[in-house]
């Protein structure tokens, strides 16, 4: 049986899959341009939700049409212009009761390492 990863991660562009990865498993901070708006966050848990490949992050600073600092969930095929960091952020943040999301499947996550499909 194939896993739902296997299938899904091979739509996103590898360059950017192995870059969360890594700075997800170092606690690196990710600068990128989502929505016109250059960001800079904290990536905390990439995976699959509503069958959409997503990055639940801390934005810290840079434009949104929200209030930064603050959490974002992006639709990875919607990054652009992706580079990892030098910095680096202490670990997982409470993200309240009213933020926490529902993934189908969940590739990793600050602090919890899940095994990655080959």
């Amino acid at each position: 049986m194939t896993r739902l990863s296997d299938e899904v991660r091979m739509a996103v562009d590898q360059e950017l899959d192995q870059m969360l990865w890594s700075a997800i498993e170092d606690k690196r901070l990710l600068r990128f341009t989502y929505k016109n708006n250059e960001r800079i966050a904290e990536p905390h848990d990439y995976g699959v939700q509503k069958g959409i490949v997503r990055l639940l992050c801390w934005q810290v600073s840079g434009r949104s049409s929200s209030r930064v600092p603050g959490w974002r969930l992006v639709d990875v095929e919607g990054m652009k212009d992706f580079e990892m960091l030098d910095k680096h952020f202490s670990g997982s943040r409470d993200a309240g009761s009213d933020k926490r999301q529902q993934w189908d499947e969940v590739f990793i996550r600050v602090g919890a390492r899940v095994p990655k499909a080959s």
